[in-house]
């Protein structure tokens, strides 16, 4: 099962105990996969329509604990999207429907088929337990998040724009930074940051996958400040080794011209000390000294040696290599 299915596994076993929210939860999914229709005799019915069992399952409960409404599931094959299951629940009961559709406010006043997409003016989500039960029908429906050891993207697909603004605007409540991109016929509502991640599950109350997705966030996180850490002690070796090879090949071009015993003391004795000690940091070459030298001591001597080989080279003509 992939990271998704897991989370809406787990999902479809939260019930609420709060008639109000398990409401918010069906006005959710019957927004975003369901459909109402009229017949020609102005007789309502409701479709839900799924791939995911655990959304069949958690609507099917939904509508039996809030309504004591029973319906049955109708199991296809949806040739277009290489044969997979397509789940649909349909209320065909004219009373039914309109109980359902009046208590999670799909109709108007006159009742006729209208959402309410305000935050602030809709009664079903007027309460953060509310909006935290609409969310969880939502990701239901149409969520999706990728496997965190790839990458971190949360997701909620939706029809219309406006929708899409619903939802985002909810999140934003909950000081989720969640942005809006369209992507083909939907309109997408996305979290790119793995802590925003986690507070979103957190809020839909899917505590188990939070838990899976902070442990291997943390793991992603340790392994990234090692490999950070290796690289840069990689780096730094790399300009060390760098550094005393130039420096030993200036010394060697100024023993093999005009002698080491030519340079002042404090010159030779580094000088020597770097050949005789090649792969010697500075601060270990400074310690050899008598006396000691500390580490920007050697650093400026070994910058005059590399000077006087320039100085030589250039008075010979010669081109320097290094």
């Amino acid at each position: 099962m992939s990271f998704t299915s897991d989370i809406k596994e787990e999902l479809s076993k939260h019930i609420s105990t709060a008639r109000h929210c398990r409401i918010a939860e069906l006005a959710a999914i019957i927004s975003l996969c369901g459909r109402i229709l009229i017949s020609a005799s102005d007789k309502y019915c409701i479709k839900i329509q799924t791939e995911n069992l655990a959304v069949a399952r958690k609507y099917f409960t939904l509508l039996k604990k809030t309504f004591n409404i029973n319906t049955g599931v109708l199991i296809r094959q949806n040739m277009s999207l290489e044969n997979r299951r397509l789940y649909v629940i349909s209320i065909e009961n004219h009373e039914d429907s309109l109980k359902v559709l009046q208590a999670t406010k799909l109709l108007n006043d006159n009742n006729e088929i209208e959402e309410n997409l305000s935050v602030t003016d809709n009664v079903i989500i007027w309460q953060p337990c509310c909006q935290r039960a609409f969310l969880r029908g939502a990701f239901m429906s149409s969520g999706a998040i990728s496997d965190p050891e790839k990458g971190y993207h949360f997701e909620i697909a939706c029809a219309t724009e406006p929708k899409a603004e619903q939802i985002q605007s909810i999140m934003k409540g909950f000081d989720i930074d969640a942005r809006i991109i369209k992507r083909k016929k939907y309109f997408v509502v996305y979290i790119k940051e793995g802590a925003q991640i986690v507070d979103v599950l957190n809020i839909m109350e899917a505590h188990v996958a939070l838990m899976e997705f902070e442990n291997i966030r943390i793991l992603k996180e340790i392994r990234e400040n090692v490999n950070r850490k290796f690289n840069c002690e990689t780096a730094n070796i790399n300009k060390t080794v760098s550094a005393a090879v130039k420096q030993t090949a200036d010394i060697e071009y100024i023993r093999d011209t005009v002698g080491l015993e030519s340079l002042a003391d404090g010159l030779e004795d580094i000088a020597r000390l770097r050949l005789e000690r090649p792969e010697a940091t500075l601060m270990e070459l400074g310690m050899s000294l008598n006396p000691p030298v500390g580490k920007s001591g050697v650093n400026h001597r070994l910058r005059k040696l590399s000077s006087i080989a320039d100085a030589l080279r250039e008075e010979r003509g010669e081109k320097n290599d290094n």
